[in-house]
């Protein structure tokens, strides 16, 4: 049914329907229904109801950043931005206690605008940023009555005890080759997986988004290993041979990228390979024979020389190099101060300031009644001015649908559950639902209503399901209305950096390709930021033309940049491999290099609608 509605409703409303798909994440249900019931229930018994709500809400922050993944990379996600609301739960206290309204207001405004910068780095970045404003509306706006510092360390307690589920419990596949391997290896098969679709596909009409889905499972396993770790390079035998079966399927990329590129068919028994390799990592085994080779033209003996290498890195697990490259202080500085930046800190600044300023003056001409709380309104905004979460009117009617179903059943089950300890129950169901409710903004908000509303009756506040519905139409009307006010600058500096980043890092590759430099590993790096940049850059425009058309045109014709930049990089890697063979280029390659410069150039200056210039590299 939504598939058909999508078909026939404007982007900006068909978005609002879509919803992700896939099996239950039932090790994410397990640690949600252990993470706030448990704190509430001890906090309850040593008599610090309000510190357990704190630590309880820290909890479920947590979990909304619990995604698929591994161990390693979960540290990051879910470590950096509970150290950020930490941050910002101190400085909304601290502030809240000792400023007035329009002093604090200009506090929160800073806050926004700081938060917004920074969330123009990247998916951590964007968490940080709003755990960091949540943390100062709930600090400034629900005053507690324990000290500033027990009520952050509370927070950090909350969120570390997520943490620890994570780190702790076991995963399916978890306990093959070593208990710290569970998303790792499961992401480390599935580029193996996604090589042999994507030669299934060659010559077809699915080989684009068999090349799509390839980067993803790439992204997704350099992730995966890239984590935090306490050393510097790999200190096992197992996590160093993993290395090796992530290192080798790179190669095995390229060549399939190739073959795609050339578009004409390849034996059915090609994908054969990789398959065996994917079953080999997921159940830590040798990889085994391997079919016979075809070696035809470069791109097949490309694809078959990859799987010898393959088939000896799998036996010695020698290899170490991720072909990842940490970002310069200079780089991150130009997406928190670049037009990107800039543009969202602006809307997120005044967004969140705009809301706490309505929330106090609600607050202290009493409108609130008996309800004293006012970070509701705020903390809403900050969802829902968040681009990297939606477009912006889906996330308005998801959240306003949202909020309401969740008031009206929270209304129902106050009603009639016993207090506390019916309440307590309630927040270790609403905990487990987080991670399914995940698929869809509108379900999300409905879960995390029910609870949060839960948790401040627990700390003491009246049913206040009627306040909330109202306080959430307003932020929804607060951020409509300013996210399409006319900004200083150019709009759609988000989409528009992200393509500039996605045309450098193709230019790079490109560079590096056609110098007849022998250093694959360099090769290899410049390939996957090349790559990740463009399916960044895909995301980032997805979103923009799901907005009203207001907004959308700002960023008309970026999808025609990045498809041409797809092209020159799949071009580039065709290139790649037919050097490595022959040491020269083809008039096919050199002509379709110079027609996709060309075509390049041209839409460079047709992004945006009225705006007729955008700035990019080349």
């Amino acid at each position: 049914m939504f598939r058909t509605a999508a078909r026939v409703l404007p982007p900006w409303l068909a978005h609002a329907l879509n919803a992700q798909r896939g099996p239950v994440p039932w090790n994410a249900v397990t640690r949600g229904a252990l993470a706030g019931g448990p704190l509430l229930i001890t906090a309850l018994a040593a008599g610090r109801a309000s510190l357990g709500v704190v630590a309880a809400i820290a909890a479920m922050l947590a979990g909304i950043n619990d995604r698929p993944g591994s161990r390693r990379a979960s540290v990051r996600r879910i470590g950096v931005p509970a150290l950020a609301g930490a941050a910002g739960l101190l400085v909304g206290t601290y502030a809240g206690q000792q400023l007035g309204a329009v002093p604090l207001t200009l506090v929160l405004t800073g806050l926004g605008l700081v938060a917004g910068g920074v969330s123009a780095v990247g998916p951590v970045a964007s968490q940080a940023g709003t755990q960091l404003l949540v943390g100062s509306a709930v600090g400034a706006g629900m005053p507690l009555p324990d000290p500033g510092w027990q009520s952050v360390l509370a927070f950090l307690a909350g969120a570390g005890w997520l943490l620890l589920l994570r780190l702790a419990l076991p995963t399916p596949g978890s306990l093959t080759g070593g208990f710290r391997f569970d998303g790792e290896r499961a992401a480390v098969a599935d580029v193996y997986d996604a090589v042999a679709a994507l030669l299934d596909a060659v010559g077809t009409e699915h080989a684009v988004s068999r090349r799509a889905a390839l980067t993803a499972a790439l992204d997704h396993a350099q992730d995966a290993l890239a984590g935090p770790r306490l050393r510097r390079r790999a200190s096992t035998a197992a996590e160093r041979r993993l290395h090796a079966q992530y290192a080798a399927a790179l190669p095995l990329g390229e060549a399939a990228t190739a073959l795609a590129w050339a578009e004409r068919p390849v034996p059915a028994r090609a994908s054969e390979g990789p398959r065996r390799l994917a079953a080999a990592v997921r159940g830590n085994a040798h990889a085994g024979p391997l079919p016979a080779p075809h070696r035809t033209d470069p791109a097949l003996r490309a694809l078959d020389d990859a799987l010898l290498h393959a088939a000896v890195a799998f036996d010695l697990g020698r290899g170490q190099d991720l072909h990842t490259r940490r970002r310069s202080a200079a780089a991150l500085a130009r997406d928190v101060f670049g037009a990107g930046g800039r543009e969202y800190g602006l809307r997120a600044g005044l967004c969140f300031g705009a809301a706490a300023a309505v929330a106090q003056a609600l607050h202290h001409g009493h409108w609130y009644g008996a309800h004293q709380h006012w970070y509701w309104l705020p903390a809403t905004a900050v969802f829902l001015v968040k681009p990297d979460l939606g477009p912006l009117v889906s996330r308005v009617l998801c959240r306003a649908a949202g909020t309401v179903l969740g008031a009206l059943l929270f209304a129902g089950f106050a009603a009639v559950l016993p207090r506390p300890e019916g309440l307590v129950a309630l927040v270790a169901v609403c905990g487990a639902l987080v991670p399914v409710a995940a698929r869809h903004f509108a379900a999300q908000t409905t879960v995390v209503t029910v609870l949060v509303l839960a948790l401040v009756m627990v700390g003491g506040e009246p049913q206040a399901s009627a306040g909330r519905i109202g306080e959430t139409l307003l932020a929804c009307a607060i951020v409509l209305v300013v996210g399409h006010l006319p900004m200083p600058g150019q709009r759609g500096g988000g989409v528009r950096a992200r393509i500039g980043a996605a045309d450098a890092a193709a230019q790079a590759y490109l560079a590096h390709v056609l110098s007849g430099s022998g250093d694959r590993a360099t090769r290899w790096t410049l390939r996957r930021e090349a790559y990740r940049t463009l399916a960044e850059a895909r995301a980032a425009i997805g979103r923009a033309a799901a907005e009203l058309p207001a907004l959308a045109r700002h960023s008309e014709g970026t999808d025609e940049v990045a498809a041409v930049l797809e092209r020159l990089v799949d071009t580039t890697t065709a290139c790649a491999v037919h050097l490595d063979d022959t040491g020269r280029l083809t008039p096919r390659h050199t002509a379709r290099l110079a027609e996709l410069e060309d075509e390049l150039a041209q839409r460079r200056g047709r992004v945006g609608g009225d705006r007729p210039e955008l700035p990019l590299a080349g």
